[in-house]
């Protein structure tokens, strides 16, 4: 079993190159949920639509969100009525939030509706969130703090940030599952998430990171930068403001304690003596993954690695 941890379209990526590789069923996915909000009544959870979508082969991949071929006519409505409009919500993609509105007022939890809502789409990967309880990620800027949809979609992710934080972690534990699949799996990837806001609220929910620093598996993590550029979003920014230096090593000394194996650009490759300063194995690859056949060549890549 492989275990991935992920949050944002670059672990999807990688991780449709994987399902193509490997059985689907063998793979366990530990999704970031503090980017999950509440819009027009409705809980949103980004990072584990965004998986479920691809692995349904339902998702927009121009957009890299949401469903391909929807529309949005309920959302010009709702901008009609009064409504902010903002966040954007296709007419296919409310459903699959007023199922999960409807099933957590019920007072089911939410990584069973995760399961159900996959089963229902044919996924046959194994989708956990991180915890079930509310984890918020929280962005302070010089226009005040606001969470993390309101500065990535409402503002652009232009205000320069002061400081990045996790409420709730203090009264969170992981999701049933999450525990289990780190002690038992073969292998873990972490994704080239962003490591603030994707991959660290993760390593936020007490007991994980120390899981991952226990476990007997390989631990291979592929970055989601190059030289002075993040692949996509606010990476570097958002690293500065939580004092990691914004580059493939800053992201490596945020998992440095359980890390075993890191995938670097070949722009890159002038960091491995550092990286293995911090024991930490570094292999230099093509880690852009643009389209499908990079993608399964990334996977094949990381096979080999847990693999050996």
């Amino acid at each position: 079993m492989i275990v991935v941890l992920t949050g944002g379209s670059g672990g999807a990526k990688l991780i449709e190159g994987l399902v193509a590789e490997i059985d689907p069923a063998e793979l366990t996915i530990i999704c970031n949920t503090g980017d999950d909000g509440v819009f027009h009544g409705l809980h949103v959870s980004p990072d584990i639509d965004t998986i479920i979508y691809t692995l349904a082969g339902l998702s927009d991949s121009d957009k890299g969100w949401g469903i391909k071929d929807d529309t949005f006519v309920a959302l010009e409505q709702l901008q009609r009525l009064g409504n902010e409009a903002w966040f954007t919500l296709g007419d296919k993609d409310l459903a699959t939030h007023i199922t999960r509105t409807r099933l957590l007022r019920e007072g089911r939890a939410l990584s069973e509706i995760t399961d159900h809502l996959r089963r229902m789409l044919g996924v046959r990967s194994t989708i956990l969130p991180m915890s079930d309880q509310r984890i918020e990620t929280r962005v302070t800027t010089p226009l005040g703090e606001m969470s993390f949809q309101e500065f990535f979609v409402k503002a652009g992710w232009a205000p320069a940030v002061c400081a990045v934080r996790f409420e709730g972690t203090d009264k969170c534990r992981p999701a049933p599952g999450v525990i289990d699949a780190i002690r038992h799996a073969d292998a873990i990837v972490v994704c080239p998430s962003n490591p603030i806001t994707s991959i660290v609220p993760i390593l936020s929910v007490p007991d994980i990171r120390s899981a991952l620093m226990a476990t007997s598996a390989t631990v291979v993590g592929v970055s989601p930068i190059v030289g002075a550029t993040a692949i996509s979003g606010p990476a570097l920014k958002l690293m500065i403001a939580s004092g990691f230096e914004p580059s493939a090593l800053g992201v490596a000394r945020c998992y440095a304690d359980f890390l075993d194996t890191f995938l670097v650009a070949n722009e890159d490759r002038g960091l491995i003596p550092a990286l293995e300063r911090l024991c930490i194995k570094a292999v230099a690859s093509d880690i852009r993954m643009p389209d499908r056949a990079a993608r399964r060549r990334m996977a094949r890549e990381l096979l080999a690695l847990v693999r050996n």
